[in-house]
């Protein structure tokens, strides 16, 4: 086998807001593998600012990657614990050189058999822009809502109470993601307002490290808490078991790209079923290239919640998808 990489700016068709700040582009890598003129891609999607190898020597360690793609999967799993977009990108691609046209996990959902019903993700942005998204992810169809806040809490709670009394909780799921935006006596107040608005959970109400407080935050909450940048750069089985053991959340999100790929999102999920944590997957920005693995490992894992993966219509130089999304519904086109 050969191996080659290459750096990807993806640029936003708009920014786009979180609680971290505006995203204008979004940078990311391509591992390609080629063996005996068949050719494997796989995005190493990194996520600056947020993913755990985010770190000086990136591209020197995808470099070596390249050298060394021969060794033994176990070796280089090993290499790249500290990697963990590196080997999400090594994954996708060997499965995909075994694969080829465009398929991971062959089956059911390749075949067009088969969706997998999304949330519709509402961005941040002023009362306007986030009520104009709200309006067409409704107008689509999406029975299940996730809106960022955390930036300017009483304008957000006032669209959640707006579409509540719009929508009962039968007739729309609205979830929403803090990004870590609050303080933990913060939390304690705005998880109460949003259990008496039946929200389905919040993702990562306080910061990512502080397990003591959020244990404390799970274990009275009235909404379900979700974690999500907390299981960024826990890389050891034991320390994540010890991780899920102590805050003992209601759920977890697991993006592929920051987690450590699919042999990872395969071991949280199997310690979260252990201990009764309920679990989804979700994107993390990649291009249409990680999109199409991701969704593909996700109808794999035959979870009946709405799963938080993106449609690639965010950027203005992506590339030809897979995927089409009608309505709530994410289908592989066979063509």
């Amino acid at each position: 086998m050969k191996a080659k990489y290459s750096r990807y700016l993806l640029e936003f068709k708009r920014p786009s807001g979180t609680s971290r700040g505006v995203l204008h582009e979004k940078e990311t890598f391509f591992l390609e593998v080629e063996d005996n003129g068949n050719k494997g891609i796989g995005e190493c999607a990194l996520f600056r600012g947020l993913s755990f190898d985010d770190r000086p020597d990136y591209e020197e360690k995808l470099q070596w990657l390249c050298e060394h793609i021969n060794e033994d999967p176990i070796y280089l799993k090993e290499e790249l614990k500290e990697f963990p977009s590196i080997w999400f990108g090594y994954e996708q691609a060997v499965l995909n050189l075994k694969h080829g046209n465009h398929l991971y996990f062959p089956g059911e959902f390749t075949e067009g058999k088969s969706a997998i019903t999304i949330n519709g993700l509402i961005w941040m942005g002023d009362i306007g822009y986030m009520e104009e998204q709200i309006q067409e992810k409704l107008d689509k169809g999406f029975h299940c809502i996730k809106l960022k806040i955390g930036v300017d809490w009483n304008s957000e709670h006032e669209i959640l109470r707006k579409l509540r009394a719009k929508f009962s909780k039968d007739q729309l799921e609205l979830r929403v993601d803090a990004n870590g935006g609050f303080s933990k006596d913060e939390a304690k107040t705005v998880l109460k307002q949003l259990a008496d608005l039946h929200i389905h959970s919040i993702e990562q109400p306080i910061k990512a490290g502080n397990w003591k407080d959020m244990a404390e935050l799970c274990s009275e909450t009235p909404t379900p808490i979700a974690l999500d940048e907390e299981l960024i750069g826990i890389t050891d089985s034991l320390e994540k078991k010890k991780l899920l053991e102590t805050i003992k959340p209601q759920y977890i999100i697991l993006k592929p790209a920051l987690v450590g790929g699919f042999a990872s999102s395969d071991e949280w999920i199997s310690l979260a079923e252990e201990l009764n944590i309920g679990w989804w997957i979700t994107s993390a920005l990649e291009s249409n290239i990680g999109l199409n693995a991701i969704a593909q490992y996700t109808f794999t894992k035959k979870n009946p919640m709405p799963q938080g993966l993106g449609t690639g219509s965010l950027f203005v130089n992506n590339f030809e998808s897979s995927l089409e999304l009608r309505n709530e519904l994410l289908w592989f086109k066979k063509e």
